[in-house]
């Protein structure tokens, strides 16, 4: 098995040490294999490692590999009239109900073949990847029928094996209810998204199980019904939750264990306290937030008062969150929401991993999985301060270049 190690950096570990970011200058990086050998300052190098050639990085910064997760990136067509509209005066609700939003989406996704689905899906993973993201989750929710929604997810999985970057997978039948079942939710779910789900799982193309819990979408009691089915088939769940309204989907899915329960805009201290004893991950998408020119920020203090780990994702979608950077996003959570540089970091890090349940990725520590991005920077608050820039020197997945 192969080793390098990489010396004369700033190392952003993540990983608790006492000191923020878990930052250790002058540090070393030791690869093996795919996993990392050890991680620390170079004056305390292990004897049996100072033999191996080394590489001088120029004292640059060496952070976990980014993990973006919550996105949508497998669709069809784009949005960018419903971004017109919302210019001029429509809410997020009104192009919901006018026929627009996810919908609108749903027609495009249906009418794309898998080829051209994987070839609009890798241009937006690409720009990822060139950020330095190593891991990503990727939704289904676009189909709304079983041919589609299997079709998206059998796309996501094509990923991992066109792109060096790992994939997690979440199924979201219960995003929103298909036109040919208007004004039938339960129908809905009784006749497609639970049959469709239990055949994904036996296609093993699932990770987890989603859900959107809004007026506009299903109520705490209907995703209920989709969260049993996921206990049973041995899924973990996670929930779009809040952002519109509070209805009390975050208490619902901390009930189930969830992985994370995302936006939060809405969320009550009830809600929060009940994630605390979960240990579910909040996930905060500021893009949503900026693209819908929302005012309602999510209740950052209280999360921090309970103790809430906090990812950060890009919510990477054609219509509510057209973004696809990561560093974007990492500076619109300190900017939009007052987050610290050093939550922005650890929100895309070692948050984020736990959101998708890798528990072997996120920090610098032995063991982990050798997925790192080198950086042209010195300090990693310099990720979330710049605008518009790609600080990437160069990314290691699975300790390869």
């Amino acid at each position: 098995m192969s080793q390098r190690l990489l010396i004369n950096a700033n190392l952003a570990t993540l990983a608790a040490t006492g000191e923020p970011y878990g930052l250790i200058e002058n540090g070393a990086v030791l690869i093996d294999g795919d996993r990392i050998g050890w991680a620390g300052p170079v004056s305390d190098l292990p004897e049996s490692y100072s033999s191996l050639a080394k590489e001088d990085l120029g004292g640059r910064l060496i952070t976990p590999g980014l993990i973006d997760c919550h996105t949508h990136v497998v669709f069809g067509g784009d949005r960018a009239r419903e971004f017109e509209m919302r210019l001029e005066g429509a809410t997020y609700e009104e192009v919901a109900r006018a026929g627009g939003g996810i919908v609108s989406t749903v027609s495009a996704t249906r009418a794309a073949s898998e080829e051209e689905l994987l070839s609009a899906a890798l241009a937006r993973v690409d720009a990822l990847i060139a950020e330095g993201v190593t891991a990503l989750e990727i939704k289904s929710g676009y189909g709304l029928d079983q041919e589609t929604e299997l079709r998206m997810l059998r796309t996501a999985r094509r990923i991992a094996s066109e792109r060096p970057v790992h994939v997690r997978t979440s199924f979201l039948g219960a995003h929103a209810v298909p036109p040919e079942y208007k004004g039938r939710p339960d129908t809905y779910l009784r006749e497609v998204c639970l049959p469709t789900l239990e055949a994904a799982h036996a296609e093993g193309l699932v990770d987890a199980v989603d859900g959107f819990c809004e007026g506009i979408a299903f109520s705490p009691e209907q995703i209920a019904l989709v969260f049993d089915a996921a206990r049973e088939l041995g899924l973990p769940v996670k929930l779009h939750a809040e952002q519109l309204s509070n209805l009390g989907g975050t208490a619902l899915a901390a009930s189930y264990g969830a992985l994370s329960a995302d936006h939060l805009e809405y969320l009550d201290e009830a809600g929060i306290q009940a994630m605390a004893e979960s240990g579910s991950v909040a996930v905060l998408l500021p893009g949503a937030f900026y693209t819908l020119r929302e005012t309602q920020q999510p209740p950052l203090e209280l999360l921090r008062k309970h103790k809430v780990p906090i990812a950060l994702a890009t919510d990477c979608n054609p219509g509510s969150s057209p973004l696809a950077s990561l560093l974007l996003t990492m500076n619109m959570g300190c900017t939009l929401f007052r987050m610290t540089p050093e939550e922005a970091l650890a929100g895309v890090t070692r948050e984020a991993a736990k959101a998708l349940g890798l528990d072997d990725q996120g920090t610098l520590e032995a063991g982990k999985r050798a997925d790192l991005a080198i950086w042209n920077v010195k300090h990693p608050a310099e990720l979330s301060y710049r605008i518009g820039f790609n600080a990437l020197d160069k990314r290691i997945f699975g300790g390869s270049e």
